[in-house]
This record gives C-alpha cells, sequence and structure tokens, in this order.
C-alpha cells in the first residue's frame, strides 16, 4: 500500500510538471518555435509525471486511486494541450 507521504510528494511533482508544461506552453506562444528544448522537456516531464502516477496507483487504496486519477487527467489534458499547439 502507498504511503499518505509518498502520494504526495508524487501529486507536488505532478503540480511541479504541470506548472512547468504551462509556463513553456505560454512562453511558446509568445516566442513561436523558439523555446522548442524547454518546450520538449516539458512534455517529458509530463510523460515522467504520468508513468509515476500510473505506477503508484498499482499500490494505491481507493481514496488515492481517484486522487492520482485526477491527477492522471490534469496530465493528460496538458500533454493533450501542448500536443496541438502550433508552436
Amino acid at each position: 500500500m502507498a504511503t499518505r507521504a509518498s502520494i504526495e510528494t508524487l501529486i507536488a511533482n505532478c503540480e511541479d510538471a504541470l506548472r512547468f508544461a504551462s509556463d513553456q506552453y505560454q512562453e511558446s506562444s509568445l516566442q513561436e518555435h523558439y523555446n522548442g528544448e524547454n518546450y520538449t522537456q516539458a512534455l517529458q516531464q509530463l510523460e515522467s509525471a504520468y508513468n509515476e502516477l500510473a505506477k503508484m496507483a498499482q499500490s494505491a487504496n481507493g481514496q488515492q486511486r481517484e486522487q492520482l486519477h485526477r491527477m492522471r487527467l490534469q496530465l493528460q489534458q496538458a500533454q493533450n494541450q501542448m500536443m496541438l499547439h502550433d508552436h
């Protein structure tokens, strides 16, 4: 079973990835294609966070799985938004 602390740490890491992705998304809107490296790094962080959530969900209880699922949806939404963005 996943500990409360490990879930909280993972959620915090996901929130950091989401913030970085949001910053890079906004930056790419201003700089167009000149921000490609950071944009790619943001996508990689989102993917990494998503994979960590999937692993953690395997050992989580029902309430924790629901919390992780909501975060996973946010990560997917950010990934989709960035992929569809014409930067």
